[in-house]
């Protein structure tokens, strides 16, 4: 059997990059593709930020109707952007080599650094690591497409805004005016993406796990399953990274309030064994720091 497989995405010059990536290296293993670009409520709604959605999936959600009712047959997505449970019927199958996972800071002056200032980001993580280094500092909230979030720091009195920095490598638009906050714990596998096939769809789950990237699927599933564990949403301030040096796993993670003033951290390197549970057992260790106190703050009473 051979069939076109339809590459959903969303609509975004970044989303739209990331489902050609995926269809360039489907079709150098012979396989015939589709892009079929689908809205998502993540890029319809932008006059109130993510954590006001309500929901979690916001980018997701209309790709994984799009599939479950057979409008197409994979969906490309930020990892990032991903709930930690998929929909029942939607299985990951491919977790691509994983691209600079840092947050940047892309400024409009650097002195705000040193007083008071502000700065852009619609993201609960950026905001709460921000304000536990920056504490005299505001927020202010800032959606849309990469490009249009670029244009609006031009024409801001901002300090400067947050950035993923894979993001705006991929689509060639990182400027100049940018430092890298090699301090700032990013969201569990920001940098990375994910396809996603129907699970009773075995030809495009067969093409799609031909482009599976071994470290960059542990690393996020590490990430991802420290996430989980923790029970927050895509939009709660929890980081977390894990790299395999050596043949060992470093890993960084963070759970703060939303003002930032209370944190709880974990650094560790640990033996490239028991992949399986080192997530939950990583965020095990967190709440026996403290990490649940901060988590009943966040969670609605």
């Amino acid at each position: 059997m051979s069939k076109v497989i339809r590459i959903g995405t969303r609509e975004s010059q970044l989303a739209m990059w990331q489902a050609l990536n995926v269809e360039e290296q489907l079709n150098q293993k012979g396989y015939q593709t589709k892009i079929v670009p689908i809205k998502s409520t993540g890029d319809i709604i932008l006059d109130k930020p993510l954590y006001e959605l309500g929901i979690t999936g916001v980018f997701t959600k209309n790709l994984d109707i799009a599939m479950l009712n057979n409008d197409i047959d994979i969906a490309v997505h930020s990892m990032k952007d991903v709930p930690t449970a998929l929909p029942i019927g939607i299985v990951q199958k491919a977790v691509l080599e994983r691209h600079n996972p840092k947050d940047i800071l892309v400024y409009n002056n650097t002195e705000f650094l040193e007083g008071q200032g502000t700065i852009a980001t619609s993201s609960l993580r950026r905001k709460a690591q921000w304000l536990n280094k920056y504490p005299k500092h505001s927020i202010s909230d800032l959606r849309g497409n990469v490009n249009t979030r670029l244009k609006k720091v031009e024409e801001n009195n901002w300090g400067g805004a947050i950035f993923a920095k894979a993001g705006l490598e991929r689509i060639n638009v990182l400027p100049n005016n940018n430092i890298e906050l090699d301090w700032m714990i990013p969201a569990p596998a920001q940098g990375a993406i994910m396809v996603v096939c129907n699970e009773n769809d075995k030809y495009s789950c067969d093409a799609v796990s031909k482009l599976n990237h071994s470290e960059s699927e542990i690393c996020c599933k590490i990430e991802r399953d420290f996430l989980r564990t923790l029970e927050g949403g895509c939009t709660a301030p929890i980081g977390g990274y894990a790299q395999i040096k050596n043949n060992k796993i470093l890993f960084e993670g963070i759970i703060l309030t939303e003002d930032g003033k209370e944190k709880v951290e974990i650094y560790t390197t640990l033996e490239a064994e028991n992949i399986e549970s080192l997530g939950k057992e990583l965020a095990l260790q967190a709440i026996s720091k403290g990490a649940d106190r901060i988590l009943k703050k966040l969670t609605p009473q």
